[in-house]
């Protein structure tokens, strides 16, 4: 391509990325978003959409300087995207563990708790830094550390398939992939304070400290006592990983020893093989998992989440099989199914991953022209999700929000190799026809797995999950009902438990914090609601019934009346015994006399 016309695509993409940004940042949020992709101006989403479409195309054709330039205005792109709830000045993203992470946060700030008090204050730790440092709200904070540990992912997968490669083809595609975020998939990983999700973009960060190790090929680059450079680097990336959430630091452990496991085999029945060549990882291997050991098996959450898992593991109704039944039939009752969510959730990810098994099939069978090191690290990745899967099906049976959470890792895994495995379907197909006509059906099929990928990187009504999006008079009701409610009064909420509001608000640190297990907060019974017996609603006690515009949304408008109907809402504002005590734009509170009195206090 020309070079004036290159400069001009590329200045016309960034242009796109620029005025798409402003327009976002002049039209902020003004109350809740069920979809951050419908409140977006479409003004937007047409320059990242043009922004995008020329990153993928120029990542595919052009080499070197171009092929970088390409690959950032992708990234850059898309880390747009997902900085959107800063952007458009959302008080904050998130209302079930980022709340209470919110609330951690707080703790630490305050003074209340030190930060290696945590089992992983990674996350609490950056946005700490950044409050004090900025200025800027503990919530902005938390929001912003979520983009600074998104960054790593999209500048590391392309690394890590170049030095895997050296194919830039391979790296171009490597960085389409990374784009659509396949980790996320809204089950059990997500995008936000989440820190089990905010993890996994630092994988590739040890990934490539790893197969950089592996390609060391002499003793210039080594420190003292054998150190290498990239050793320590495999260490100290290990060790933050460790502290944004340790199950992803299980994962990397399980990687490394699976290598290690190899390389052991290896040298035991060869005397010539690629694999004999690499230096041995069996010390990372035990370091890393001495590191893992010696932070977690003192924790008592930890403790806990290996109880939790075992006693899942013995229980008919705990496994993933219940809950794929129970989530199916949910979704039948309001229209929706679970071919339908497959292809919105999972398609883009089916076809990655398809594309990477084959590779490997056909890789193995010697019909590819793969060469013998690139080979021997592909084996690595995939024979290393042999225990991957075992330990996603052991999750699986017990616990299986973890099980997603582990699928999480294993398409960090995937994108890395489907990316390869892409790259050479290409240059397969170039072979049939024109390079620039394989690269043109490239780019449309990446392109559609892209717009799919993104358009579910936030939840939103179209995956029937209404958008987390919390705003000041949410934050503004819920404080008000926690300072002026009485004590003895519990706070009941419509499908949501409060308690976590208490957490983002107060920390978890205070006195007689609210608590999911107790009584001092939780959610109405559906069908004693449904029923009309609304003062009997919440174990005949006194109560506050707390509803948000959230609450209505996803009740009404996205499950269709499934739990709670509008009009048992509206039927249970006019009952003698509750009271409206606390109104705004977003949030009510009533007062609810169990004995359905009408001088129930404010």
């Amino acid at each position: 391509m020309n070079r004036s016309v290159l400069n001009t695509t590329f200045a016309g993409g960034f242009l796109a990325l620029a005025v798409g940004l402003v327009i976002a940042r002049a039209n902020p949020a003004t109350g809740y978003e069920p979809s951050i992709f419908a409140g977006t101006p479409t003004a937007t989403w047409i320059g990242f959409a043009i922004a995008l479409a020329i990153a993928v195309v120029l990542a595919l054709v052009c080499r070197g300087r171009q092929q970088g330039v390409a690959i950032a205005l992708g990234a850059t792109t898309v880390t747009a995207i997902v900085s959107l709830p800063l952007i458009r000045d959302y008080r904050f993203s998130g209302m079930g563990d980022a709340l209470t992470h919110l609330g951690w946060t707080r703790d630490i700030v305050d003074g209340g708790l030190q930060p290696h008090e945590l089992f992983y204050p990674g996350v609490h730790s950056i946005a700490t830094v950044i409050h004090f440092l900025a200025g800027i709200p503990i919530e902005r904070a938390l929001l912003l550390s979520v983009v600074i540990l998104f960054i790593p992912f999209l500048v590391f997968v392309p690394l890590v398939v170049r030095d895997m490669t050296g194919n830039g083809l391979a790296v171009g595609v490597a960085a389409i992939v990374s784009w659509m975020v396949l980790p996320i998939n809204n089950i059990a990983t997500h995008m936000g304070v989440h820190t089990n999700s905010n993890a996994l973009f630092l994988v590739p960060v040890v990934i490539f400290a790893f197969v950089a190790y592996l390609h060391r090929r002499s003793t210039i680059e080594q420190l003292p006592f054998g150190l290498s450079p990239f050793s320590l680097l495999i260490y100290f990336s290990g060790i933050v990983l460790l502290l944004v959430h340790p199950q992803q630091m299980i994962n990397v452990v399980v990687l490394v020893g699976t290598v290690a496991g190899l390389q052991y085999l290896a040298r035991w029945r060869y005397e010539d093989h690629p694999v004999v060549e690499h230096p041995t990882t069996y010390t990372h291997a035990v370091v890393l998992g001495a590191i893992f050991t010696l932070w977690a098996v003192t924790n008592e959450r930890f403790q806990s989440a290996v109880s939790g898992l075992v006693y899942g593991m013995f229980s008919a109704d705990i496994g993933g099989g219940e809950t794929v039944d129970q989530r199916g039939g949910s979704l039948t009752e309001i229209g929706g199914s679970l071919g339908e969510m497959f292809v919105l959730l999972f398609l883009d990810a089916a076809v990655i991953g398809l594309a990477a098994g084959l590779f490997v099939l056909v890789m193995w069978l010697g019909w590819t022209t793969t060469d013998r090191d690139t080979s021997t690290l592909v084996t690595y990745f995939a024979l290393a999700l042999v225990p991957l899967g075992g330990i996603f099906l052991v999750y699986f049976v017990g616990t299986p929000t973890m099980a997603f959470r582990q699928v999480g890792f294993i398409y960090v895994l995937l994108t890395i190799l489907g990316a390869i495995a892409i790259a050479h379907a290409i240059g397969g197909l170039s072979r049939y026809i024109t390079m620039p006509g394989s690269n043109a059906i490239a780019a449309v099929a990446l392109g559609a797995c892209l717009v799919l990928g993104l358009m579910t990187v936030y939840a939103s009504p179209i995956i029937y999950n209404p958008g987390q999006h919390v705003t000041d008079q949410k934050f503004s009701g819920y404080e008000t009902a926690f300072d002026h409610g009485a004590e003895d009064r519990p706070h009941v909420g419509l499908g949501y438990d409060p308690f976590r509001y208490d957490h983002g608000l107060y920390g978890l640190e205070r006195d007689a914090p609210l608590s999911g297990a107790g009584t001092a907060s939780g959610e109405v019974d559906p069908e004693l609601w449904e029923a009309g017996n609304y003062t009997g609603a919440y174990n005949d006690l006194d109560y506050y019934f707390i509803v948000t515009e959230y609450d209505v949304t996803r009740e009404v408008d996205v499950y269709q009346e499934l739990h709670y109907s509008e009009a048992a809402l509206e039927d249970a504002s006019q009952q003698p015994g509750v009271n409206k005590v606390i109104s705004n734009s977003e949030f009510e509170m009533y007062a609810v006399d169990a004995s359905g009195g009408s001088d129930a206090p404010a």
